[in-house]
């Protein structure tokens, strides 16, 4: 078979079929095109404290005084099916508070272990993503390593109010600080919709020591009563400019996710004495991170103690008991949720 490569279009076989994108993993980013979201199932969530929106996107916020509302949302630009949308409180909290408002993934140090940063031979990265806003101005981008005391600021311009806009960055490689290759935070992706001067910074486009995540002239998200900002397509790769979005089947991308985030529905049925232990071993769908934290939702049960006893956990199972309340048939029905997140 012959094959054509181009640096533009890509490599063209002779049935005419394109492969036009690297080859699967190029993207750092997990559910970049915000279709898992396991946690809320695209329904709309209040919050103003840290949470988890949809799958590896969080939401960090600190001493934020008025709910803002998070979905899942169909709303998205050609070639994509969803993206994620945060609505402010319909009451403004003012500019130049305390507040700390950042959409964010933590890229495990297993995946960015070969862009080499913290070396001579750090690789330069390029970000692309598609955001809307109801408020026209700059906003911030930054990337952090995982202890937080390296910092690349850059911004971004919404120049079209409610206006679907694709924005690129590109960040050379920290040849200094810290960055971790194991199962740890690897980097941290922020996009900042509010910051205090703490973490403000003047310079941009290099690389700083220090926590910084945006610069004193960015757009104050909560300071703009019912304002929207929306984002998806989000790719991190190792390359000098960016490429078409990597699409994964959506059963490749949602095993990616269960590696921080799953749940489990597990039974049994027996005839117990009073007090007698009864338990299981559970099986994770896919590997986690490290060992998860559990919990459980208890959807129907008889003559049992719903204080589960978790035991010998691991990164991929763990086992569980709880002792029947009396003599009899003994049976439930619940739902564990792992989280392994960083």
């Amino acid at each position: 078979m012959s094959v054509a490569i181009n640096g533009t279009n890509g490599v063209t076989y002779n049935d005419g079929s394109l492969q036009a994108s690297a080859p699967v993993g190029k993207n750092k980013i997990i559910n970049g095109d915000m279709r898992i979201d396991q946690r809320n199932a695209g329904a709309s969530a209040t919050t103003t404290s840290s949470t988890y929106m949809v799958d590896r996107f969080q939401l960090y916020a600190s001493t934020v005084t008025n709910a803002q509302t998070y979905q899942q949302v169909t709303d998205a630009p050609a070639g994509f099916s969803h993206s994620l949308k945060i609505t402010n409180s319909s009451t403004a909290q003012a500019a130049g508070s305390a507040a700390l408002y950042t959409p964010r993934q933590r890229i495990e140090g297993y995946n960015t272990a070969h862009l080499n940063w913290g070396t001579s031979d750090a690789k330069t990265v390029t970000v692309s993503f598609w955001v809307k806003a109801s408020v026209t101005g700059t906003y911030p981008f930054a990337i952090n390593n995982g202890s937080f005391n390296r910092s690349f600021v850059a911004n971004y311009t919404i120049s079209s109010a409610n206006t679907w806009e694709y924005k690129t960055v590109i960040v050379a490689g920290d040849t200094l600080g810290t960055w971790n290759v194991d199962n740890s935070s690897g980097m941290v992706v922020m996009f900042s919709l509010d910051t205090n001067s703490s973490y403000e910074t003047s310079t941009v486009d290099a690389w700083q020591t220090g926590s910084f995540r945006a610069t004193s002239s960015n757009v104050h998200f909560l300071a703009n009563a019912s304002a929207t900002w929306q984002i998806t397509g989000v790719q991190l790769e190792a390359n000098t400019t960016a490429t078409p979005f990597e699409y994964l089947q959506y059963g490749q991308q949602y095993a990616l996710c269960q590696r921080y985030y799953q749940t489990l529905m597990d039974c049994n049925q027996s005839y117990v004495n009073t007090g007698q232990h009864v338990g299981g071993r559970c099986q994770f769908n896919t590997e986690m991170r490290a060992n998860p934290t559990i919990t459980s939702a208890v959807l129907e049960s008889g003559n049992v103690n719903n204080s589960y006893v978790y035991h010998k956990q691991s990164s991929n199972s763990f086992g569980y008991y709880h002792s029947a309340s009396a003599a009899g048939n003994f049976y439930w029905y619940a739902v564990f949720t792992m989280s392994s997140e960083l």
